[in-house]
């Protein structure tokens, strides 16, 4: 498989002022030093706790925040060295679908312009072809054409969320962000979001990097899965493998925190306890060892460095370092 987005050694620290001069006197560490790949038409699926930095990195594979250092390599090109206009021939490549569809659409635009902006920017399209580009998008997601001229606050959440994803296609794009996009929707009508992405993943070829909490939605939609931990990637595996044979403590914890019906799943791990320290003052050594139930004199010093259990599973933790 070709890969099209590559993130090296991303950090993205945000400066806090104070005193009467306003001089930086710390740094919010929301992401310290997360690699990863994505492939042409896979689903990478990043969870972990709120906070943890997920759609901060998100957002800087689209160049929507710029980083404290390192590197994205979207088809080859560092988007970071792009300027103003190289940048923007690789926008229709890039695109986000974004957590609340409540306040991610223009209350003052209707249907038509919110979907059709984009390709009138980028193509120079307009009138009757704009509108009939428009009214395929709507069918692709399922809406009715006829919804053109109305407004974001005559939907439910659902259909804006489908109006969200269909501005998300309308440049053709080859990367999309799915920024928690069913967190905020009822459980039925979350499936029926899950469900048409991974139709149009299918259907388009689309690559995507969906960002969540919920384990279970992971697990449906992604081929490999990506845990972070206070602004670190501490685990990388195939969606399969993390589930069955997860190596992590934390992911094991969070693994035991899914709900789940079987009487016979009631020996597992405890979740954990206590709050994910601030980023303002991360831990030394690994910033996992004040919570983890197999913390060593080590973990409290060192930074652990990513270890390769097996092909296409790697894990940052001190229990697998020889």
């Amino acid at each position: 498989m070709k890969k099209l987005l590559t993130v090296q050694s991303l950090k993205k620290y945000f400066p806090i002022y104070g005193g009467l001069l306003s001089r930086v006197v710390g740094q919010v560490k929301a992401v310290d030093d997360v690699s990863f790949d994505i492939y042409e038409g896979e689903i990478l699926g990043l969870v972990g706790e709120s906070g943890c930095g997920k759609t901060t990195v998100g957002r800087m594979t689209l160049r929507l925040m710029e980083p404290t250092s390192g590197n994205v390599y979207f088809e080859d090109a560092d988007i970071f060295k792009l300027n103003r206009r190289e940048l923007a021939k690789f926008r229709p490549k890039m695109q986000i679908i974004f957590q609340d569809p409540y306040s991610s659409l223009n209350p003052r635009f209707t249907v038509e312009r919110i979907i059709g902006e984009a390709i009138s920017v980028h193509f120079h399209i307009n009138g009757k072809e704009l509108r009939a580009r428009v009214e395929s998008l709507m069918e692709k997601v399922g809406l009715s054409p006829m919804y053109l001229n109305r407004y974001p606050h005559e939907f439910s959440g659902g259909q804006r969320q489908r109006i969200g994803i269909a501005r998300a296609l309308a440049l053709g794009p080859s990367y999309i962000v799915c920024d928690e996009p069913v967190s905020a929707l009822d459980v039925s009508i979350q499936a029926q979001i899950i469900n048409l992405l991974q139709a149009l993943q299918e259907k388009e070829n689309l690559s995507m990097l969906f960002i969540s909490h919920d384990l279970n939605v992971v697990k449906h939609l992604s081929q490999r899965t990506a845990v972070m931990y206070l602004g670190k990637i501490v685990e990388l595996a195939r969606t399969e493998q993390l589930n069955n044979n997860s190596a992590h403590p934390y992911t094991q914890a969070l693994l035991a925190s899914k709900p789940s019906l079987d009487p016979r799943a009631r020996n597992r791990p405890q979740p954990l306890s206590g709050d994910v320290p601030s980023p303002l003052n991360p831990p030394p050594g690994c910033h996992f060892h004040p919570r983890c139930p197999k913390v060593m004199d080590r973990c409290k010093t060192e930074v652990p460095r990513p270890i390769q259990l097996e092909e296409g599973h790697q894990v940052h933790c001190h229990l697998y370092d020889e």
